[in-house]
């Protein structure tokens, strides 16, 4: 064995083993999201998470005072703020699909790299 694959069976451990035995079947679409929920940014994902639905809620009020709105400032400025929140809450949905997609190309890369581990060469 050469010292590149000597290197990678020493910084393969038992936990980086066990954490792809789980990823060894292809997860659904459900539980990719639930993946997003957990490991270091599991803060910042339920954060985003309930925001993008207050986000919602202001969005859809503003919607709704847009439709009540007496001068043309006000209509305006409810406008605005309907356009700025939508925005926010799709900004924040595509932030949470890059996560999923981030956890599933770490996986596809330890894939790689215990196979290499395993097998010495492609």
């Amino acid at each position: 064995m050469s010292d590149f694959n000597t290197t990678l069976n020493q910084a393969l451990t038992e936990d980086e083993e066990s954490f792809l035995r789980r990823l060894d079947d292809e997860p659904g679409l459900f539980e990719q999201m639930g993946n997003a929920f957990q490991g270091k940014l599991r803060f910042w994902t339920v954060y985003l998470f309930v925001m993008s639905f207050t986000l919602f809620g202001a969005a859809i009020y503003c919607f709704w005072q847009l439709f009540n709105a007496e001068t043309t400032r006000e209509l305006i400025l409810w406008a605005t703020g309907v356009w700025c929140l939508f925005l926010a809450v799709g900004l924040s949905k595509i932030w949470f699909w890059m996560r999923m997609n981030h956890l599933a190309m770490l996986r596809e890369i330890k894939r790689v790299e215990l196979y290499l581990a395993k097998n010495g060469s492609v």
